[in-house]
């Protein structure tokens, strides 16, 4: 596996050795709406998997937070 020496995907790391888990996708979301991202898998095909299943949550996300920002108006 490519190291990727991110400050992110070293929590996801260490998240992933803790819960015994291969795969960890984290979200974040700040006072302001803007939302943060990372992933990790323990393996190559893994970290892509993880990356593409991150990318399709983050883009649900985002289309929510759209829909319900107008609905607040």
């Amino acid at each position: 596996m490519a190291w990727n020496p991110s400050p992110k995907v070293a929590d996801c790391r260490e998240i992933a050795r803790k819960w015994g888990v291969e795969q960890v996708i984290i979200f974040g979301i700040n006072k302001d709406g803007g939302m943060a991202m990372a992933t990790y898998g323990s393996t190559l095909t893994l970290c892509a998997c993880s990356k593409k299943l991150g990318d399709v949550a983050y883009d649900a996300m985002e289309r929510f937070v759209s829909i319900a920002e107008k609905e607040l108006k």
